[in-house]
């Protein structure tokens, strides 16, 4: 996903870098069709990105589902020992005691599996979302730089993507 939107960027600044120089001006000549099918192929990448990104906000409501899941039938396994175990009162206390901490354990390794899965998600979507911002700025500039006079020759340097995504 990335890389689509990363070639879509390249093949816009192509463009412009490859455009015909008007004389005498820093401004050039470029094919507004040929522009347009660019911007709108670099539209299509981040369209696809945002439904990648709704992709993974939905797999993490599934990760937190299964993490719970998974809590529950350990919960349930704790009742189901705990039940074996009450043949006599030391047997019974010392299985009271042990589905306790079976319990808890379960407890803390849902709590913990659920927070690091919000985590893990949470980071992806905030790299998404800084890519995406900083992606969608980098297009505004070059639309507002090529709807403006034109580029002037020192304006070809200043029109520089963020390292991230030029890697």
């Amino acid at each position: 996903m990335k890389d689509r939107i990363h070639d879509a960027l390249r093949a816009l600044r192509e463009a412009v870098e490859q455009a015909r120089s008007m004389p005498m001006s820093a401004s050039v000549m470029v094919n507004r069709a040929e522009l347009l099918d660019l911007v709108g192929n670099l539209e299509q990448a981040i369209e696809s990105a945002l439904h990648e990104a709704d992709t993974v906000l939905g797999d993490r409501s599934a990760v937190v589902a299964r993490g719970q899941d998974e809590a529950d039938e350990i919960v349930r396994r704790a009742h189901a020992e705990r039940d074996k175990l009450v043949s006599d009162t030391d047997v019974y206390r010392l299985g009271t005691e042990r589905a306790e901490e079976i319990t808890a354990a379960a407890e803390r390794e849902a709590a913990a599996l659920r927070a690091e899965t919000e985590q893990y998600v949470e980071g992806q979507l905030a790299n998404f979302e800084l890519t995406l911002e900083r992606t969608i700025e980098a297009v505004r500039r070059g639309r507002s730089r090529l709807s403006t006079s034109g580029l002037g020759d020192d304006d070809d340097d200043s029109v520089q993507l963020p390292r991230h995504l030029t890697d």
